[in-house]
């Protein structure tokens, strides 16, 4: 029987050095095996303590009846700092509250149909770009994945494509900060004071400059538009011109330019990874496959897709929900406890990372039935139904859920949509794709599929 790919795990007990040494190398396969099958577990450092929380209650405890009670760990920053400064995606308290009452609405459904002729002309332009290479040569899947999530954040924040000079260079300069940032910064792990430096790299920090730079330039040019009244009706201007309901304040333009950083580092990054696994799934299990092509044949037929289109794409929405399950983006999210906690019989102290991994949820084995097996089919049964409601969280869950989540699944089934729509996609013998985490969960070497049109 065919198994999507799973990243062996850890082996028997290892020292905290051997464990951050295999930490740095993949978040994944640092981990012992036991905890796929267990509700919690404890790990202890001579500078804190984490507790992983896979029991359902304890998950929605933290994410959505007492968030306030878990922040976000400032440990989780230290990496992220030179590119995200203070984003939504790393503050907390009334800094966090207040960003995201100006960030949701530009994510209300209705904004969602604004946004879709942009996303589609995306996705017809993934479609032209992959034409010359599908001649069944082997084709590394993730960059053309990449090249397409970025061209989506840049159509519906800017209103210009990848092709764009600005939009090419931050697209460019995102891809060498991947390759530099680690997984684990110093600050993460010792208890450092504020003022000690964090030993970022220089070619991290030079990258960021660059990026937050050209994100700077877009930014200033769009608040002169907005201005003079010319700005376009995108995600930019909707987000620089919606005041906080409660102290009518805007983002300035450095608070914007944290706030697009994570725009793009979650927009892009993560749908990239993915719209490549379920391209790879896809791949894996051609009956699937040739489902979410006949369906896209029957919605969508040779003309354009429309937004209503997208609803009724219901096999192509399984599929991207069932490579969301195996592959979620991010593995694992980190929380902070604020105060002294019990958990499951065990004193929790005030401090200790509680951490959270979708990873483990998504194949829990007293949770989902079969969980290592690609079936989309899941979530039309009993079990798939329930695990939905409190065992499934790539976007996080409660209020500090992605508030681009509904913006990310339908992105995923449309361009999925168009893609199998167009092209035929096989794996490639002897390069399996094998999934490690690092800011995302991506292939190892790589995912490479041959590419077919489709006849």
């Amino acid at each position: 029987m065919t198994r999507p790919p799973k990243p062996p795990a850890r082996q028997g007990r290892v020292s905290l050095w051997r464990y951050l040494r295999l930490f740095r190398q993949d978040i994944l396969s640092a981990q012992p095996a036991r905890l796929y099958r267990a509700w919690m577990a404890e790990f202890r450092t001579p500078f804190f303590r984490s507790f992983l929380c896979n029991q359902p209650d304890l998950v929605d405890l933290v994410l959505k009846e007492r968030p306030d009670d878990f922040p976000k760990s400032e440990r989780i920053r230290e990496g992220l700092t030179p590119l995200l400064g203070n984003s939504v995606f790393v503050t907390n308290g009334e800094t966090w509250k207040r960003q995201r009452r100006i960030i949701d609405p530009a994510f209300e459904g209705g904004r969602l149909r604004d946004t879709f002729p942009a996303m589609s002309a995306a996705g017809h332009a993934a479609v032209e770009r992959l034409a010359p290479l599908a001649d069944g040569q082997p084709v590394e899947i993730e960059a053309q994945t990449s090249h397409a999530a970025a061209d989506v954040i840049f159509r519906t924040l800017f209103s210009i494509p990848i092709e764009h000079r600005v939009a090419a260079r931050v697209f460019g300069s995102f891809r060498a900060h991947q390759r530099t940032a680690p997984v684990v910064n110093l600050g993460a792990l010792l208890p450092l004071p504020r003022w000690f430096p964090r030993f970022h790299r220089r070619r991290t920090r030079a990258t960021a400059r660059t990026i937050r730079s050209l994100i700077t330039g877009l930014t200033a040019e769009r608040m002169a538009r907005i201005r003079a009244g010319t700005a376009p009706d995108d995600l930019a201007t909707k987000i620089m011109t919606t005041a906080d309901p409660r102290t009518g304040e805007r983002f300035g333009t450095d608070e914007m330019v944290d706030q697009v950083a994570i725009f793009f580092l979650a927009g892009h990054e993560t749908s990239a990874s993915a719209l490549a696994w379920a391209l790879h799934l896809l791949a894996l299990f051609p009956d699937w496959q040739d489902r979410v092509a006949e369906e896209a044949q029957t919605e969508i037929g040779a003309g354009d897709i429309d937004f209503a289109t997208v609803g009724r794409l219901t096999v192509t929405r399984d599929v991207f929900r069932e490579a969301l399950r195996l592959y979620p983006p991010v593995p694992m999210m980190v929380r902070q406890a604020a105060r002294p906690e019990r958990f499951r019989d065990r004193i929790v102290p005030r401090g200790s990372q509680i951490v959270l991994s979708p990873w483990h949820l998504h194949r829990h084995e007293r949770l989902w039935e079969c969980p290592d097996e690609f079936d989309p089919g899941r979530f039309r049964t009993e079990n798939g139904r329930a695990c939905l409601r409190h065992a499934y969280t790539p976007f996080s869950a409660g209020p500090r859920v992605c508030p681009g989540a509904g913006f990310a699944m339908l992105e995923g089934a449309l361009l999925l949509s168009m893609l199998v729509r167009a092209y035929r996609f096989e794996p490639v013998t002897g390069r399996p794709a094998m999934p490690v985490a690092h800011l995302t969960v991506r292939g190892r070497d790589g995912i490479w599929l041959r590419v077919t049109p489709r006849a």
